[in-house]
C-alpha cells in the first residue's frame, strides 16, 4: 500500500515526517533515509493497531498525472 508523507526539517536539522492520512502518525530521523525508514515502521505499526482494534483502514493513495 502507498501512503503520502510530508517531510520537513526542524531547526536542529532533524527530519520530521508525517502521514496526513493517518492522524498522529509522525516520526523523525537524523538523516532523510533514517526518517523514511522510521515513518515506514510507524505506518506499519499504526495499521496493525487499527486492525487489532477492528478500526477501518484508510485506503492507500491513488495518484494521476495530468498534462495541462
Amino acid at each position: 500500500m502507498m501512503y503520502r508523507i510530508v517531510i520537513g526539517q526542524d531547526e536542529d536539522g532533524i527530519y520530521v515526517v508525517e502521514c496526513p492520512t493517518l492522524p498522529g502518525c509522525i516520526s523523525q530521523g537524523k538523516t532523510r533515509e533514517e526518517a523514511l525508514q522510521n515513518i515506514k515502521d510507524a505506518i506499519h505499526g499504526y495499521l496493525e493497531s487499527l486492525q487489532k482494534h477492528n478500526e477501518p483502514i484508510p485506503p492507500p493513495i491513488s495518484e494521476e498525472v495530468v498534462e495541462v
